[in-house]
């Protein structure tokens, strides 16, 4: 919604401090959000795609043209502590356009341009255990924690067929990189795109 008010920058917290800052106060360890916000400004660029979702309202999700890189970038994150939402991705039959549905009653449809099959790039956040209260955040189900020097561990992808549905865990937040998603508004291609429905 801030997009369409054309906001230039958000600040959700504070790096150290407050109730929920980035980094912890005792030991300046990255809390768990703090790899949401990397991953965040590592694979979000600057132009919002108007998204909407039909189902459940306990996901939440957004697409932003991919930062620098080739296509978009769509942020599923489930609120729910219990039910798994699969977001099926197939490709009509001339092979050209994305369609991306929640699994549900609904058959909301949204239909990206692609130039080619190049796997996706999923990167699954999760707590440990399951449990929200977790210090611990994991990526496509390892543990992140730096190294003994301090360093960032690498934040690397799932590569999946992109014909494979997103699974979306509850109490997760998937970033799903379609590296192929040709799309106007970020530069790429000639075909508008005008609103994604997840």
């Amino acid at each position: 919604m801030s997009a369409a008010y054309d906001t230039k920058t958000y600040c959700r917290q504070s790096l150290i401090g407050g109730n929920y800052g980035l980094l912890n106060t005792t030991n300046f360890q990255p809390n768990p959000d703090y790899y949401s916000a990397l991953l965040w400004h590592r694979l979000m660029g600057r132009n919002v795609l108007s998204t909407t979702f039909s189902g459940t309202n306990k996901i939440r999700a957004y697409a932003h043209c991919a930062k620098q890189s080739k296509g978009i970038t769509v942020l599923l994150i489930n609120l729910d502590n219990n039910t798994s939402v699969e977001a099926e991705v197939t490709f009509n039959k001339n092979g050209k356009s994305l369609r991306h549905r929640k699994m549900s009653s609904h058959k909301k449809m949204m239909e990206v341009p692609l130039a080619s099959e190049t796997a996706r790039e999923e990167y699954h956040l999760t707590p440990q255990d399951g449990n929200i209260h977790s210090q611990v955040m994991l990526l496509n189900g390892n543990a992140l924690s730096v190294n003994s020097d301090g360093d960032i561990p690498p934040l690397d992808p799932l590569y999946v067929n992109p014909s494979e549905p997103i699974s979306v865990a509850p109490f997760s937040i998937v970033f799903a990189h379609f590296p192929d998603a040709v799309v106007t508004a970020c530069g790429q291609g000639r075909r508008k795109l005008v609103s994604l429905g997840v």
